[in-house]
Formats: structure tokens, C-alpha cells, sequence
């Protein structure tokens, strides 16, 4: 395996043995299914590493998506200085098991991992270096805000894909069950612009004014948003290009894309499909993981 580089910012692929696997299915989405616990969770060694069945690396010929991975964020709130992606779950980052999901997606054809520019080697060496990734990883230097850093990575994205999807880098417990569902969404409604997964808001929800509930909306026609969100490539572009030009910072990467008039579609995902956001977040990601792999 080569490195993943060193220099910034110019491209740096990491290219593995691709495999000659047919097209994006459409699989039932249910619960992963991981190989048996035998490894020691606090083990480095990647071969000792807990191994998820299915999430084994695949490419087809023509892979169609590149999915951009933002994993620019400081760790403020999580307390660890330098970001929270390289915080280890069972053993390995938090970004590299969010990169092993599309990693063994057939149509994703490219990783670009945005990152703050000086831990670049660092996210090299210990999240992809040391693990058999076949599809080509590509970093890029993050932006200021969030808005920028994905448009770095739209931007790395060569024109010869259709897709380009978007993805926290803090978010380990997407599945590619679930990552092809959502491409195959996108692909099945040729009106739709783009298709981000979410879940419907369970909670009651409350309109509040300095401090003052003023309405309590119908919590059914609320969902909360996740990630992956996946667009077709062209008006992806465009509402990057747009909302940057006109000084629009949108909540998440869709809402550029509603706000020139594209047609989002959401999928249901998980709700375990969570963003590592604080330390009380870990031991859930953790319980879930450990669940899963008991389960198969």
C-alpha cells in the first residue's frame, strides 16, 4: 500500500487493486451485520482489528460517485485538540470507520478527505495507511467554516463523476447498506437533485422567543437531517459557487442546493446514525458497534 502523501495542496491518491463489481444495488436496509469479537479491541495491529462483514473494499469499472469526507472540525467541544475524527472506537478512528463504509461501495470511486492542512500526514498515517482501502483517497485543506470545506472538496472532485456525496467525518456508524440505498434513490428519481438520510423528529418540539415557548409545531412534518447527503454533480456545484458568491452560509450542505430551487429527497436512516460530538457521545457509538458484531 502507498502512502497517503504528504504534500498539500495538491492531490494525493492512494490507488488499491479495484475489483470488477457490478452496479449499485438497492439492498433492504436493517442492521449491519460484523464478524465475531475475536480481536482485542484495544489492538493496533490492523489485522487484529474488529472487521465488519460486508465492508470489505470494492470498486466497480465505472464507479459513478465520489464522496467527499469533512473531517476539518477543531474537537472544541470535544475537548481533544486537533479534531475528535482521530479519537479510536474498538480500536481504530472514528474516520476511518466512517471512510470503510464507502470504501465498500462499488460505485464510489473516489475519497476525498478534507483536513486541516498541517495534521494531513497525521490522518495519513494513522487512519488509511494502516488499512487495506482499494478506493483511491485524495486530502485536501479544509476551509474556515464548514460551507468552505466542503467546497474544497466538491472542487477536488474531477468532472467525470455524477455524483458527489457529502459526509461528516464523525459519523462511524454509517453502513454502505445504507450509503447505497441513498445513491440508488437519486438514481431512481430522475427529478430529484439530491437525497440526504434522516430520521423523523420524535421529540415534541417547541418555537421559543426570548425564553418564551410561541408555538408548537406539528413535530410530524419535522425530520432531522444526517449524512450521507448525495447530489448530482452539476447543481451541486452551482449551489456551492452561488451561495459562496453571495456570502450565504447555509445549516448543512443541502440547504444550498433547496435554496436555488433543487429537489432534496430524504431517506429514513438509523437513529443510531449519529455525529460524534461530545465525549458523552462515545460509549453509545461504542454500544452499537459492539452490538452489531454480536449480532452477527
Amino acid at each position: 500500500m502507498g502512502s497517503c502523501g504528504k504534500s498539500m495542496p495538491e492531490a494525493v491518491d492512494r490507488h488499491g487493486d479495484p475489483e470488477s463489481d457490478s452496479g449499485v444495488i438497492d439492498p433492504v436496509i436493517g442492521p449491519s451485520v460484523l464478524a465475531a469479537p475475536t480481536a482485542t479491541a484495544d489492538s493496533r495491529e490492523p489485522d487484529s482489528q474488529p472487521r465488519l462483514v460486508g465492508f470489505e473494499g470494492r470498486i466497480s469499472r465505472k464507479p459513478a460517485t465520489a464522496v467527499v469526507i469533512v473531517a476539518g472540525g477543531s474537537g472544541e467541544r470535544f475537548g481533544r485538540h486537533g479534531g475528535k475524527q482521530m479519537v479510536e472506537l474498538l480500536g481504530k478512528p472514528m474516520l476511518t470507520w466512517s471512510a470503510e463504509a464507502f470504501d465498500a461501495v462499488p460505485d464510489v470511486g473516489l475519497i476525498v478527505v478534507v483536513c486541516p492542512r498541517e495534521q494531513a500526514e497525521e490522518y495519513c498515517h494513522l487512519a488509511f495507511d494502516p488499512y487495506p482501502f482499494v478506493t483511491p483517497i485524495q486530502m485536501v485543506p479544509s476551509g474556515e467554516i464548514r460551507q468552505e470545506s466542503s467546497m474544497a472538496g466538491i472542487a477536488a472532485v474531477p468532472e467525470s463523476y455524477e455524483q458527489i456525496a457529502i459526509h461528516d467525518g464523525a459519523r462511524p456508524l454509517i453502513t454502505p447498506e445504507l450509503i447505497m440505498h441513498a445513491i440508488s434513490t437519486l438514481r431512481g428519481n430522475l427529478d430529484a437533485d439530491g437525497v440526504l438520510v434522516g430520521h423523523p423528529a420524535i421529540d415534541t418540539l417547541k418555537v421559543v422567543g426570548d425564553g418564551v415557548v410561541i408555538g408548537t409545531p406539528d413535530r410530524s412534518m419535522f425530520w432531522v437531517a444526517q449524512t450521507p447527503q448525495v447530489f448530482r454533480a452539476a447543481i451541486c456545484r452551482r449551489a456551492f459557487s452561488t451561495a459562496m458568491a453571495e456570502g450565504f452560509v447555509g445549516t448543512d450542505d443541502s440547504s444550498l442546493i433547496e435554496r436555488i430551487g433543487g429537489k432534496v429527497m430524504l431517506v429514513d436512516g438509523p437513529r443510531d446514525n449519529i455525529k460524534v460530538t461530545v465525549p458523552e457521545d462515545l460509549p453509545p457509538a461504542r454500544a452499537t458497534l459492539i452490538a452489531r458484531m454480536h449480532r452477527g
